[in-house]
């Protein structure tokens, strides 16, 4: 067995800090999406320090921001600042610069994920020794980068029911807050123009400044509540060809005929985790039905009712097709997590039809305050996996946490619920509609 010996004289032993790397690659491989960015600061460590990481990515219309570090950056920094900070290096994947950010000029490194065009920015950013032999810090950086955006698509992709149920209580609650903001400061803004407007109203010129400056408000308020919808919502002719797109490879490989029957132009916008859940459960579908024998074709239609996403898919396979099939039982949990419905219809010898439902609203929640149990913010993700019948290995690997801290966590929410017993805990967790919330 090789030992400290082994190593050259002279020549420090890298493997202390080799192992602390691979452990943390491997948290960062297996990240929920809302730990990713503190993952990632930590995995750059000490080869690239910063005093703040920010990431914009919009894979995820509920949360396009994923940020860590200094809270006085990553408090004022905003979708819009990095919005144009990635229009103005359009054509570059990596630069280093000053610019705005957080309201301030810093000096930032940008890299920019080509495939999803996802931005990581690093504010005052610092090369620090390469942590493992002779490899390279900015090396790190594009490939621990380059693991994290891929990560965001992967965990995106796959839609689960968690993911698409917070995704859900998130995009409504933003719209409901922006609404009334929107609401509120439109009227108070509408009411100084009118009094402003007045003929008599004397100082000519300070009323005209005083207009001008409450228009160019009023049409900034307007510009960020569009900007709001647009980062929660996907054109379904832009969902529909994005589909369109993930599955043609699939087609190719599997030598099966996908038809498309594209959805009307001026269709409702998908909220972003109806996009998400619809892709998803379009290709668990194509993916489970070339897996039959003697099938040649798959249709797939997309058609919207103003108030739900219809998804038929069609194949011209046996009709042998179970529903039991853990694929289509996966399937039918992540319709399940948007309120939705899913209807299998085998016909012997003729193929298997396939009718999803998926609402565009959220439904309007029937949950009480829950404030008075006290939950920690883990406990209360705990909870949620919980109720949703998962068991302590599947929770600790969903949040990035061992089976025994989940444990720890069960034992509190069982103290403060003042329950015995995992049944009691999930019955009162959807008696007080916590899964819907966010």
């Amino acid at each position: 067995m090789p030992t400290n010996q082994d190593t050259a004289p002279g020549v420090a032993d890298d493997r202390p800090a080799a192992w602390d790397l691979l452990r943390k690659v491997s948290l960062l491989a297996t990240s929920p999406l809302l730990d990713i960015a503190p993952r990632l600061q930590a995995a750059l460590s000490p080869a690239v320090r910063c005093s703040a990481l920010l990431i914009f990515t919009e894979d995820c219309a509920d949360r396009p921001q994923k940020k860590s570090g200094d809270e006085s950056i990553t408090s004022k920094a905003s979708i819009e600042e990095l919005e144009r900070l990635r229009r103005s290096h359009s054509e570059q994947v990596r630069w280093r610069a000053t610019d705005l950010i957080a309201g301030s000029e810093r000096e930032i490194l940008a890299l920019r994920y080509v495939p999803s065009n996802a931005l990581l920015v690093l504010v005052d950013p610092e090369f620090g020794d390469a942590p493992v032999g002779p490899a390279d810090s900015g090396d790190l950086l594009d490939y621990l980068w380059d693991l994290a955006a891929a990560r965001i698509r992967e965990k995106v992709a796959d839609a689960p029911p968690s993911y698409l149920r917070e995704s859900r209580a998130v995009s409504a609650e933003r719209t409901r807050v922006t609404t009334e903001l929107v609401d509120r400061f439109s009227a108070s803004l509408e009411a100084l123009l009118a009094t402003l407007r007045s003929g008599h109203i004397a100082d000519a010129p300070a009323r005209q400044k005083a207009t001008e400056w409450a228009a160019h408000t009023l049409v900034g308020l307007r510009t960020r509540d569009d900007r709001t919808h647009g980062l929660a919502e996907e054109p379904v002719g832009t969902a529909f060809n994005r589909l369109r797109d993930d599955l043609r490879p699939l087609s190719e490989a599997g030598g099966v005929e996908l038809q498309f029957i594209e959805p009307p132009a001026d269709g409702r916008a998908l909220p972003g985790e109806v996009a998400h859940a619809a892709r998803s459960i379009m290709r668990g579908l194509a993916m489970v039905m070339m897996e039959q024998p003697k099938i040649q074709r798959i249709r797939a239609q997309w058609d919207c009712d103003g108030k739900n996403l219809l998804i038929h898919v069609r194949d011209d396979g046996l009709g042998a097709l179970d529903h039991q099939a853990p694929i289509l039982q996966r399937l039918q949990r992540q319709v399940q997590a948007l309120k939705g419905t899913l209807n299998l219809s085998p016909i012997a010898g003729w193929g298997t039809d396939v009718a999803v439902a998926l609402p565009l609203d959220a439904p309007r929640s029937s949950a009480v305050d829950v404030a008075h149990w006290k939950l920690a913010k883990r406990e209360f993700e705990v909870l949620q996996l919980l109720a949703s019948g998962q068991g302590n290995r599947a929770i600790s690997m969903q949040l990035g946490i061992s089976e025994n801290t989940v444990k720890f966590h069960i034992r509190n929410v069982f103290r403060k619920l003042e329950v015995r017993s995992r049944a009691e805990a999930a019955a009162l967790a959807h008696s007080r509609g916590m899964m819907d919330a966010p």
